[in-house]
């Protein structure tokens, strides 16, 4: 049970976020768009969880995918819906102004 807890929310071996992003891969907030207003992580997509199936375009399935949201509920969920999907390299980034610092 806790490794599949781990697994959801993205525990086990620490990922380099700032080499992901170095690289390429593309990060998608998926917050609403009022709070992606309120502050988000430059170069960052705003795709709400909720339109996320319908907005597959916005997303290359080749680039690594990190997703964010506030707390990295959603991300989770995110994450889940993208490599249920096909997208093969998938990060839950969680609450995206621990991803920010995460960056810098």
């Amino acid at each position: 049970m806790l490794s599949f807890i781990k697994k959801l929310f993205g525990g086990g071996p620490a990922v380099d976020y700032a080499a992901l992003v170095q690289n390429g891969a593309q990060i998608i907030d998926v917050r609403t768009p009022m709070e992606y207003k309120g502050g988000h992580i430059k170069g960052s997509v705003n795709i709400p969880l909720d339109s996320l199936r319908s907005n597959f375009s916005k997303i290359k399935k080749d680039q690594v995918v990190i997703t964010c949201c506030a707390s990295g509920m959603r991300s989770a969920s995110a994450k889940s819906i993208l490599k249920s999907s096909g997208y093969t390299e998938v990060y839950n980034g969680g609450g995206w102004m621990g991803l920010r610092n995460k960056l810098n």
